[in-house]
């Protein structure tokens, strides 16, 4: 598979630079870099970025079964909008979770189509509107997410990114290679997306903060356990048990024990279930998108991601990384070996939520 290594310097770091939207004011998203926060924000600021579209919108998602924004979507095309929608067929279980909607769309006679097959799964969350500004997602267009899940999206004005968006739903609508430009300024799986990551994870001088529910990649491990060793403050917030499964718990645990021995801080999530991807370094800069912290996220599957230095969207990710710490409670992972023992009391297990 390709893996196109980039340039060391560039690890997408957007700010303010395209001129805002008319129509996006109602739902604060109009200028720079905006963050949604899930469940706190809701579906509402989704579907006025439909709404607010003027001429096209392009999703591509990883589920899509909300009925309110599936309806956005459709009065967006029944107004003249052009509009496109590409969903992953199917989960790596072999659950089909989109084929319903896929029919409501063809059914409205909107242009539909399953993703890539060159990947595995595409886990990718992203939305375009009028090819000026576009969402980049942890979460998927499912109630689940707006309602019960700790999750963020972050909205660009970036005309590069999202120029290199648009190239590459274009190349994944008819199923051609798509490579990503040295200096791209944003995180692709299979291409750049553990290089970039590990790089980040590198620029760390005095703090790194980690929202992740998994971790089952030992390169990653190894950046988290050096920045220790160049005596980074590292705060880990993990979801325990919830939605791990059988074959990467032994990692996710494993990894969570080595990383307590190299005094992490670990902490488990509280009062909501984990679903972001989110890594902040040094309070400067943060990375938020679709990977988990996982082999198959960076090699086999379609992901996309984006490093911010916008520093109001980067305090709000902090506030609420440090209000959800302040919630949560040190965690202890279990020995791998007895995984198969341990139960989460938290949370009831929700065998819809299984982290790809």
């Amino acid at each position: 598979m390709p893996h196109h290594e980039g340039d060391a310097s560039k690890i997408g770091q957007i700010g303010t630079t395209a001129p805002a939207v008319p129509g996006l004011h109602a739902f604060g998203l109009a200028g720079g870099v905006r963050v949604l926060v899930q469940p706190d924000d809701g579906a509402l600021p989704v579907i006025g970025l439909i709404a607010a579209a003027q001429q096209s919108v392009s999703i591509k998602q990883f589920t899509f079964t909300h009925p309110a924004i599936l309806q956005a979507v459709i009065a967006a095309h029944r107004s003249g909008r052009t509009v496109r929608v590409m969903l992953n067929p199917h989960r790596s279980s072999g659950d089909r979770a989109n084929d319903t909607t896929e029919s409501t769309l063809r059914e409205q006679d909107i242009a539909v189509s399953w993703s890539n097959p060159h990947f595995a799964v595409t886990h990718e969350k992203s939305m375009l509107i009028d090819d000026a500004y576009a969402l980049i997602a942890t979460f998927n267009f499912c109630e689940k997410y707006f309602t019960v899940t700790r999750d963020y999206g972050l909205v660009i004005e970036d005309p590069a990114a999202i120029a290199e968006i648009r190239a590459c739903f274009d190349a994944d609508w008819i199923h051609a290679p798509f490579h990503p430009s040295a200096d791209s300024n944003l995180l692709w799986s299979n291409a750049n997306s553990r290089l970039f990551m590990s790089r980040f994870i590198d620029s760390a001088c005095e703090t790194l903060d980690i929202q992740h529910p998994k971790f089952v990649d030992a390169t990653i491990l190894d950046r988290i356990a050096h920045a220790r060793e160049r005596r980074v403050r590292v705060r880990l917030l993990c979801g325990g048990k919830h939605g791990i499964s059988e074959w990467d718990v032994l990692d996710t645990f494993s990894a969570l024990r080595i990383l307590e021995r190299l005094n992490v801080h670990v902490h488990k999530q509280k009062n909501m279930r984990l679903h972001a991807k989110l890594l902040i370094a040094d309070d400067e800069r943060a990375l938020v998108g679709s990977m988990n912290i996982d082999r198959n996220a960076f090699d086999l599957r379609r992901e996309l991601g984006i490093v911010v230095s916008d520093q109001g969207a980067v305090k709000r990710l902090r506030n609420v990384f440090d209000d959800d710490w302040e919630s949560s409670h040190p965690y202890e992972a279990p020995d791998p070996l007895m995984a198969h023992m341990h139960t989460e009391d938290d949370f009831s297990h929700d065998p819809d939520l299984m982290h790809e």
